[in-house]
């Protein structure tokens, strides 16, 4: 059961997607499926909230009843009469699959799960989820509760990981500790905060769609003003003829030049720690028995400086042992943490079992 979860995650994240696009009858197949696979909390809610939806479409809208009667609910068309006899008609601020797309959001457990994406994500991949969702819960569009901060998520959660560095270290230290708490006294991480990138939600989905003008008709004066003076400054820069172009750009060849003149000058390292066509020839240190490869000639050229070569060896061996057992220790170590907020036994049997063979290796190097 346990090897199905993986296929019973990728279901659910069909089904969101079906959801999205409003085909319901899609959505419970995935869902089912998703049950059969691995009974998750999370598959049978949305389940839930898609057949009430699909219930809802078939009537044609639904009543909430109140204390005073039904009530209808809010999102829904509705007409209402006034004293003096006047029907009033009620605009739909929202549908059905846009509030189930905020609460979607809500539940999210870190940003993988708020764009959709897997771990192994490119950045097209990225790019391509939250161009979807900044659409799909842009308060200007999305009028359901919650869609502010749904969007204000959707955002930081692409400005982290299209970040290489602000990725790595999130995928290292896992979601921010801060906390905030909901009404029912229930603890969930707000991921519209906390581990947030350098630009604001806002800020990028201008910079997708804020000079397009087809998605939203809304331009500030401080882009306007920019953008005229940046036609102005083409102008000019158009008739100033190909002398003041090549003047421009001299010091950039000057640069290529200098850089390719350095780089015929540059030798071949004496060694390598991996086998190549270049560095055939196997040796290993005295010292620590550490393996390195040299080339055919090395012998005759380096014969005199071979301590001090093989001291570089074992010290550039020991500093990559070193950078990748801390990487080993901080993965085992980050899903503890995780199986241990989670209460998930099975992440936290598998991580006390993972191994660290490059620790290991060092600390038998100094036996």
């Amino acid at each position: 059961m346990e090897g199905n979860k993986d296929d019973s995650v990728k279901c659910i994240r069909i089904a969101e997607g079906c959801i999205a696009s409003g085909d319901h009858e899609k959505a419970i197949k995935f869902l089912n499926k998703a049950e059969r696979l691995y009974p998750t909390q999370k598959a049978k809610d949305l389940l839930e909230e898609v057949k009430n939806m699909s219930e809802n479409t078939d009537k044609g809208g639904g009543t909430e009843p109140t204390m005073n009667g039904p009530r209808k609910r809010r999102g829904s068309v509705g007409r209402d009469t006034t004293d003096g006899g006047t029907e009033v008609v009620h605009e739909k601020e929202y549908s059905e699959e846009q509030l189930v797309l905020v609460k979607r959001v809500q539940k999210c457990k870190d940003y993988y799960e708020v764009l959709s994406v897997e771990k192994e994500a490119s950045e097209g991949d990225l790019k391509k989820a939250y161009r979807k969702l900044a659409l799909q819960m842009h308060p200007d569009k999305n009028k359901a509760p919650g869609a502010t901060e749904a969007f204000k998520a959707v955002g930081n959660a692409y400005a982290v990981l299209s970040d290489p560095a602000k990725r790595k270290k999130y995928d290292v230290y896992g979601p921010d500790e801060e906390k905030r708490s909901s009404r029912s006294g229930e603890y969930q991480y707000d991921y519209s905060h906390g581990f947030e990138g350098d630009i604001s939600p806002e800020e990028l989905f201008n910079m997708f769609f804020g000079g397009a003008g087809h998605v939203y008709q809304r331009r500030s004066r401080h882009s306007h003003i920019h953008r005229q003076q940046f036609r102005y400054s083409s102008r000019e820069s158009s008739s100033d003829g190909s002398g003041t172009l090549f003047l421009q750009l001299a010091p950039i060849l000057l640069l290529v030049v200098i850089s390719l003149l350095s780089s015929l000058f540059v030798s071949d390292p004496v060694f390598s720690l991996q086998r190549s066509d270049k560095y055939s020839a196997q040796r290993k240190s005295q010292n620590l028995k550490i393996p390195y490869y040299v080339k055919q000639d090395f012998v005759s050229n380096f014969a005199g400086d071979l301590r001090r070569i093989e001291r570089q060896v074992e010290e550039e061996f020991v500093s990559n042992l070193r950078q990748n057992c801390w990487r080993e220790r901080s993965y085992k170590e980050n899903m503890l943490w995780r199986a241990r907020n989670y209460a998930d036994a099975a992440l936290y049997e598998r991580a006390q079992s993972m191994e660290t063979p490059s620790c290991d290796q060092l600390q038998n190097l100094y036996k």
